[in-house]
């Protein structure tokens, strides 16, 4: 996969807007603010691919992304406690239609801030995808805001904070030194590039 040609390709506020899916998708899960949108911008060596925004629950839309035969999705982030509760249930049903949709997708990638216990949100989450028997991967983020003692004290929590984590794929993330990138693109290219049949 050419990692240097990924491109916007559309965003949609409401389910019934969401096209149906005609190739293999990657979906970025996660609270506000907690860097999917910085995660995008650095598997494609890009600044502004995804817009980041400083203020918690920016983006409202379903955002779509496309890089050689792979689409990438990123998901309004959950969990902002100020927004409105009609605007909470129309981002529910968003992502709701979009995880529940019938759709080639090969995996969700759920980011959880590292600094902190996953949140309630986080973990509602985790068991909607292990319920429905979605493939996930989980990317701990904000991993250079720890020093070496936080950042292995976070580690040893997490396996008693999330259920079954020790069994999970998991990336730990940074966007300033770029650590997890290699492998995050590497279980993508795994993940989405089509085998061929054995004869």
């Amino acid at each position: 996969m050419n990692w240097n040609i990924a491109e916007f390709s559309a965003a949609y506020g409401l389910a019934s807007q969401l096209p149906e899916g005609k190739c293999p998708e990657i979906a970025f899960a996660g609270r506000s603010n907690v860097g999917k949108s910085t995660l995008i911008n650095k598997l494609f060596n890009r600044k502004n691919l995804a817009r980041v925004s400083a203020v918690p629950g920016k983006t409202a839309t379903i955002n779509f992304y496309r890089c050689d035969t792979v689409t990438f999705v990123d998901l309004p982030g959950y969990g902002y406690a100020k927004t409105a509760k009609t605007e909470l249930h129309r981002w529910r049903d968003l992502i709701n239609g979009y995880l529940q949709a019938q759709r080639d997708l090969r995996a969700v990638l759920l980011l959880i801030d590292m600094r902190h216990p996953p949140t309630k949100d986080d973990l509602q989450m985790v068991d909607f995808l292990m319920d429905t028997e979605m493939p996930f991967a989980i990317v701990l983020t904000k991993a250079d805001k720890l020093n070496r003692t936080q950042r292995n004290q976070r580690l040893a929590a997490l396996p008693n904070e999330i259920p079954q984590f020790e069994e999970m794929n998991v990336t730990v993330f940074s966007s300033m030194t770029g650590e997890g990138v290699p492998e995050l693109r590497k279980l993508i290219e795994e993940i989405t590039v089509e085998m061929p049949d054995e004869e």
